[in-house]
């Protein structure tokens, strides 16, 4: 048996429904968001679980907790798998940081890995604080499934860190919806992307909900 790693972005907030940048800020799931995390449960918490790894935001911890609920395990809360940090972008539109931050904005879409949010973390940064609790989980579980609730930025960045992609392509190859799993198992050759980004848990109404 292999080591599995599953991926899940937190559920819907209203910045994930809205697109503004929510990196730092702590705002509570949605309804839709909650309904989200309840609906992650009902379909994998038949899955023999080792271990629950969880960044401390409110809205991730709201995620995991239906899945922990129902099979009785504690979550290990770990700084590292925090969401990006957006600085002075923090609750802004893109709109509103082109026309404010227009340098520092055009250097992070070009090149996010050292280029960070006017006084938020670039691509490396994320990596760097990220990339040991996988370490970690490795060298704990040798075999199992490992659910790790995180964020979208933090998601794409430790997906493309595990699988030899540019981190500063971050956007441009790797996407993770509200909600959405992807999986990665552990082999003989390394890291292999299983899944990415499903959300067939999801009922047609949150799975099809536009923004997320």
């Amino acid at each position: 048996m292999s080591l599995r790693l599953y991926f899940l972005r937190h559920g819907e907030t209203v910045y994930s429904r809205t697109g503004g940048y929510c990196g730092d800020l702590d705002p509570e799931l949605t309804n839709e968001g909650t309904q989200m995390a309840k609906a992650f449960a009902e379909t994998y918490h038949s899955l023999p679980w080792a271990a629950v790894y969880v960044s401390p935001m409110k809205r991730t911890i709201a995620t995991a907790k239906p899945l922990c609920d129902a099979i009785g395990v504690e979550m290990q809360i770990r700084p590292g798998l925090k969401e990006i940090g957006y600085g002075k972008w923090e609750d802004k539109t893109a709109e509103f940081v082109q026309q404010h931050f227009t340098e520092d904005y055009v250097r992070w879409l070009t090149e996010p890995a050292w280029n960070p949010p006017t006084g938020g973390e670039t691509s490396v940064q994320i990596a760097s604080r990220a990339m040991p609790v996988i370490a970690e989980i490795q060298e704990k579980y040798s075999t199992g499934n490992v659910l790790v609730v995180s964020h979208k930025a933090t998601i794409r960045i430790i997906l493309c860190s595990l699988l030899g992609i540019d981190i500063g392509r971050y956007r441009d190859r790797i996407n993770a919806l509200a909600a959405s799993v992807s999986i990665v198992k552990f082999g003989e050759h390394g890291p292999l992307l299983e899944v990415l980004g499903d959300r067939h848990h999801l009922p047609d109404q949150l799975r099809d909900l536009p923004g997320t």
